[in-house]
């Protein structure tokens, strides 16, 4: 078998990742019947070429999802190198004959390769080590962007007070990672500094109408956040799932004065069970997500 072609890497110095965008561009797409073919061909043969155009094909979906930790003080062209990691680990356990795609599929792996990278590069002391901290280093930015929050400096009382509910966090804790985490890059900024000629950076990641991986992705990740949630809430309570349904899944949520009331217990036997139903909750999606997608312990696919 001739030898596969390496895959494109991203250069230290001015104008590489540009260039690196503009080059994984010329990798096409592949329709869903070709995908499923080459998978096949690399699960039961080993073959690297199908491996090296199921890889290269999503290179696309590894630089849109690694544009989304811009903000972490890291170089991009090591996120998105950690993600090709990821990527590439997805193609070597992926099972074709499930019925999932491999944008998907990949998607998870992805994202854990990144997310990992950054959590072994911030230093505890920078970052925290609880778990809410760590949920709020990865969410923070993303609420921002929810509440028109993401160009300003400071947060006003009232979008801490609100991001600190939603994330179960302290305020200060918010205040504080907002501080550290100051200094996000938009996708909207300018390629060049001058602003002169190159457009913006997301206008590099994918084609102007949206890909089949973009579409896929979007679909198929709610639908899988969807199928977990209500998995997860069909084993609480029923007045467990109110609580919680009224509590975290409205867009005005409810009062602990209005569960009270409905239910006739203390505002503190309300936030108790609120506590509790949360944490069956988490555990149960988590259980879910555990159960959809191997544990990310096995070997590369070899080196195409």
């Amino acid at each position: 078998m001739a030898k596969t072609a390496s895959l494109p890497m991203i250069a230290s110095g001015e104008g590489s990742l540009s260039r690196y965008l503009q080059e994984i561009r010329q990798f096409p797409m592949l329709a869903p019947e070709e995908e499923y073919m080459l998978a096949k061909r690399y699960k039961e043969h080993g073959d690297r070429e199908a491996a090296h155009r199921l890889i290269t094909s999503h290179l696309r979906l590894v630089a849109k999802i690694s544009m989304g930790y811009r903000g972490y003080g890291l170089p991009i062209g090591e996120v998105i190198s950690e993600g090709n990691i990821g990527l590439m680990q997805a193609v070597k356990k992926f099972e074709p004959d499930k019925g999932f795609k491999l944008a998907t599929y990949a998607m998870w792996w992805i994202k854990a390769s990144i997310q990992e990278f950054i959590l072994r590069s911030w230093s505890l002391v920078k970052m925290g080590t609880t778990a809410n901290q760590k949920k709020l280093f990865f969410n923070l930015r993303k609420i921002k962007g929810q509440i028109q929050a993401l160009e300003e400096g400071d947060l006003k009382p009232e979008q801490v007070k609100y991001i600190a509910h939603r994330l179960g966090v302290q305020e200060n804790e918010v205040i504080s990672m907002n501080r550290r985490l100051s200094g996000d890059t938009s996708l909207n900024a300018p390629l060049r500094s001058d602003g002169d000629g190159d457009g913006e950076w997301q206008d590099w990641l994918v084609d102007n109408s949206d890909s089949q991986e973009t579409v896929l992705v979007r679909n198929e990740e709610s639908d899988m956040r969807n199928s977990y949630l209500k998995e997860a809430l069909s084993k609480l309570t029923d007045r467990e799932r109110r609580v919680i349904e009224a509590r975290r899944l409205q867009d005005d949520p409810a009062t602990l004065d209005d569960l009270s009331q409905e239910f006739n217990v203390s505002r503190e036997r309300i936030r108790q069970i609120e506590v509790r139903a949360f944490e069956k909750l988490q555990k149960a999606v988590k259980n879910a997500a555990q159960k959809a997608l191997a544990p990310k312990s096995q070997a590369l696919p070899a080196p195409v």
